[in-house]
């Protein structure tokens, strides 16, 4: 692919607070993302533009739908179902973190139908340990903790054949990679996959190219960034808005990079006619993966 045959159009007109999670269900064949900040799921028609939106507690870090119907988000103290039927947000599996600093921000589920979320600690001192890490949410709704000493959980995913789990620490500038065992749905061996800090940023949301390349939002340089299975960045572009935040493959061929933006966090501010926008990526010439449905 060369950056020339990239196009990056606005989709709509939302201008989200902190958009993130956008997930392609290829069921329905819509598009679902969320403003983090504002408490907000956005469901979307690529074909028609018909567009709803649906009022949850914030913030939200992230979602999956479930194989049942509705969603679980990771929430503030944990997970919660919602029901876009009835509107209803209802806690389902809680932490009792007991730190109001730490809440669950980003997660994917696995190939094997469960949802894996990780932990934010906010305003955390220099000394101060790090509280909270990375979580399961089993099938029959019990949460097991998996990693620890995770400061700011970003970029969950999985290889195709789901043997490899990828995890940001954006406050470290780093992926890590794990190997995953898909009986037990647990990671281990964790090993450096790409140190961003010769880039001078830091990696925010990410997803996997049916090549098993690792696509990443690179928050602080507005630009969107593929690496190989071993970590060699192999192409990165500049992202017409200063901050993308996460991004998911989608369309009917999956070959649409779906993006979403910032335009006011607690961090970054872009005062930008097109920030917190979503946008979609045409052109790369390759494919996502289907996300599994949380089985639930």
């Amino acid at each position: 692919m060369r950056a020339a045959d990239i196009r990056i159009t606005r989709v709509g007109t939302t201008r989200d607070r902190l958009g993130e999670g956008p997930i392609w269900d290829a069921e329905t064949r819509r598009l679902f993302w969320i403003d983090s900040l504002a408490g907000v799921v956005h469901r979307l028609d690529p074909v028609n533009g018909e567009r709803q939106d649906y009022a949850v507690p914030a913030p939200i870090g992230s979602m999956s739908l479930c194989r049942s119907g509705g969603a679980i988000l990771s929430l503030q103290d944990g997970f919660h179902r919602h029901d876009f039927a009835t509107g209803l947000t209802t806690p389902f599996a809680l932490l009792g973190l007991g730190n109001p600093n730490v809440r669950l921000n980003d997660g994917k589920t696995d190939r094997q139908g469960r949802f894996l979320a990780g932990t934010m600690h906010l305003h955390r001192g220099e000394e101060e340990p790090v509280v909270g890490g990375l979580f399961r949410l089993n099938p029959d709704g019990t949460v097991m903790p998996l990693v620890g000493d995770i400061a700011t959980s970003n970029g969950p995913c999985f290889s195709p054949d789901g043997h490899t789990f990828y995890l940001a620490d954006s406050s470290r500038q780093t992926i890590w990679t794990y190997d995953y065992d898909t009986l037990s749905g647990t990671p281990r061996n964790k090993r450096v996959f790409a140190d961003l800090r010769a880039l001078g940023t830091a990696p925010d949301g990410a997803t996997v190219d049916a090549e098993g390349h690792i696509w990443s939002a690179l928050v602080r340089t507005g630009t969107i960034a593929r690496f190989d299975p071993v970590g060699r960045l192999v192409m990165q572009f500049e992202f017409p808005v200063r901050y993308p935040t996460s991004l998911a493959f989608g369309g009917p061929d999956l070959d649409v990079l779906y993006v979403t933006s910032i335009s006011k966090s607690v961090r970054f501010e872009d005062t930008a006619e097109d920030a917190g926008g979503l946008f979609a990526v045409e052109g790369l010439g390759v494919r996502g993966l289907a996300e599994p449905r949380c089985e639930l």
